[in-house]
C-alpha cells in the first residue's frame, strides 16, 4: 500500500492516523478543537510523541469538551503538571483553556468554528500536487493570516507552522503525496 513518505511504518497509531484521519475534511467542532490543541502541543516535539499521548490528553481534557475545558480552574490545570502520561508544559496546558475560551467566542460570532475556519478556503479543500512531503512548505500566506487572526482572538500556540499542520490535518489543505492511495482527488 502506498502512503505518504512521512508515515512511520513502525507505529500503528501513526499508520491509523494517516489512513483514517489526516487530510480528511473535518467539520465536527469537538474534533476541530482537539486537533488545534494537539497541533499546539506538538510545538518543539514530534507528532509521534503527541499521538502516543493522545488518549491521555483526551482524559485530562474531558475528551476536549469545549465548554468543560473553558471552565477548567488554575488548580485543575496545575494538577495536570503531575500527570506523567501527558506533556507537562504549563504554558501549553493553560493554552488549552485559553483556546477553548477563544473557540467559544468564535462559535458565538460565526455560528461555529467550522464555519469560521472553512471560510478561509471558501469551504473547499485545497488539493496540492505533492511529489514528496519534503517539498511541502512549513507555512504559507494562508496559515500566517489565520494564525494572526486566531492570536488576535486569544488563541495560544497557534503560529503559522502549527496552523499549516492543523489545516493539513483537518483536511482544509490536502497534502497527501500524489502516489499516496489516500489522496482524494
Amino acid at each position: 500500500m502506498n502512503r505518504c513518505g512521512w508515515v512511520k511504518m513502525t507505529n500503528p497509531l501513526y499508520i491509523a492516523y494517516h489512513d483514517q484521519e489526516w487530510g480528511k475534511p473535518l467539520h465536527d467542532e469537538r474534533a476541530l478543537f482537539e486537533l488545534l490543541c494537539l497541533e499546539g502541543y506538538q510545538a518543539g516535539l514530534s507528532w509521534e510523541t503527541i499521538l502516543n499521548k493522545r488518549q491521555a490528553f483526551k482524559r485530562a481534557f474531558h475528551n476536549y469538551d469545549i465548554d468543560r475545558v473553558a471552565k477548567m480552574s488554575d488548580q485543575e490545570l496545575d494538577s495536570l503538571l503531575n500527570n506523567t502520561e501527558i506533556i507537562r508544559h504549563k504554558a501549553k496546558l493553560y493554552a488549552t483553556r485559553a483556546n477553548a475560551q477563544a473557540f467559544q467566542a468564535i462559535q458565538k460570532e460565526f455560528g461555529s468554528f467550522d464555519h469560521y475556519i472553512w471560510a478561509f478556503v471558501d469551504f473547499t479543500p485545497h488539493v496540492n500536487q505533492v511529489d514528496s512531503y519534503k517539498n511541502v512548505p512549513a507555512q504559507t500566506e494562508l496559515s500566517q493570516r489565520i494564525a494572526k487572526d486566531l492570536k488576535k482572538r486569544g488563541c495560544k500556540f497557534v503560529g503559522p507552522t502549527t496552523i499549516y499542520s492543523f489545516l493539513e490535518a483537518a483536511g482544509l489543505i490536502n497534502d497527501h503525496e500524489n502516489t499516496c492511495e489516500f489522496k482524494e482527488k
